[in-house]
């Protein structure tokens, strides 16, 4: 047993109380990996934002030369009606600076800060969104200059490395609670839907969204794709009278509150995003960290079927700490870490792409 796996261990047990069938005295060895584990689903968050400017195909390049099983990715939908593959619904100062005015006298310049749905493609293509290394991720390789992409464009990159074993996690970023800050739900998701069907990668891909009314209208299109339910648990706004804007008519306090059997409710779902604790970004060495995900959860999940994955861990002894509950993969800004940690414990290892050849 590793000494990090020994102390993410004891750190749980204390902290979370779990059951003793949550609990994991040894890490396994490779004999011994649990049969869903030999296919633990390692995805490479918006790429890897953690190595590489988030989102750029430089960025999903690295991490398919690494290996990974599922890069995850988000998309917005322009005003003329382009997938874009971005996390921001609002252009980030952070991430993007203007360079200059598609057209002079331009009325939408400047276009940081402004709404993707209400700038054109072409506008957005104009701002530099590789100016400088994101603040707090010191590893992360800056792509000066890099433009935003279009879905298109990360699908097509899959193809060219020939990569049929990895999955691509695409998020339709419908925010439900602000519904005027993106395209219409219906727009968004036959968008992505088109986008996706035209590739020839279709069955590659699976949907995740925390709007689950985004996910029950992809359904509609395309009752064959896998859907992922995403959850800060926040949007379940369980005790709240009515039901939640983010579930798609679904009340959570119909369900008791219950993540898993809510989620279960939504047609073509196969498996479930919870954010991994509270806080958001805590670890299981600070003393006010809890886990949303449990043995529990994972258990009642696997019942029904459904795989758990939650979002965005980073931390290698969280992570083991999360692998001790029987999680079925992790989406994460470092997949080289769960790599590492994959390989500690003798499991599985997902197939590395060779760039392809000019």
């Amino acid at each position: 047993m590793s000494l990090r796996h020994a102390l993410a261990v004891l750190a749980v047990v204390p902290a979370l109380a779990f059951p003793a069938t949550a609990q994991a005295a040894t890490a396994p060895q490779p004999e011994e990996v649990l049969p869903q584990k030999t296919h633990f689903d390692l995805q490479a968050h918006r790429g890897g934002l953690g190595l590489t400017t988030e989102e750029s195909l430089e960025g999903f390049g690295k991490a398919l030369r690494l290996g990974v099983s599922t890069l995850e990715l988000d998309t917005q939908i322009t005003k003329d009606q382009k997938v874009v593959v971005t996390h921001d619904r609002q252009v980030s100062a952070n991430k993007c600076k203007d360079t200059a005015p598609l057209t002079p006298g331009d009325p939408m310049y400047p276009y940081v800060g402004k709404y993707i749905k209400d700038l054109t493609l072409a506008q957005v293509k104009t701002m530099d969104c590789g100016f400088q290394q994101l603040p707090g991720y010191p590893e992360q390789e800056q792509i000066k200059g890099f433009r935003m992409v279009e879905l298109k464009d990360v699908l097509n990159l899959v193809k060219s490395y020939k990569a049929n074993q990895v999955k691509l996690n695409i998020e339709t970023k419908v925010e439900a609670g602000a519904p005027e800050q993106t395209a219409p739900r219906e727009l968004f998701v036959r968008r992505v839907y088109e986008e996706i069907h035209r590739s020839g990668i279709e069955k590659q891909v699976t949907i995740q969204s925390f709007d689950w009314g985004a996910l029950k209208e992809m359904h509609k299109l395309a009752p064959s794709y896998p859907l992922v339910a995403l959850t800060n648990y926040d949007f379940l706004q369980v005790g709240k009278p009515g039901a939640s804007p983010w579930l798609g008519g679904i009340d959570a306090d119909d369900y008791d509150g219950d993540f898993v059997r809510a989620a279960a409710a939504i047609p073509g779902v196969t498996a479930l995003s919870p954010n991994y604790g509270f806080p958001q970004n805590g670890t299981i060495a600070d003393p006010n960290f809890r886990f949303y995900p449990d043995a529990k959860m994972v258990s009642e999940a696997h019942k029904r079927g459904l795989k758990v994955i939650p979002w965005t861990c980073d931390d290698p002894a969280t992570i083991e700490a999360l692998m001790d509950m029987g999680i079925d993969g992790i989406i994460t800004d470092y997949p080289n870490r769960v790599r590492d940690i994959m390989t500690e414990r003798g499991m599985r290892l997902p197939k590395a792409y060779p760039a392809p050849r000019s």
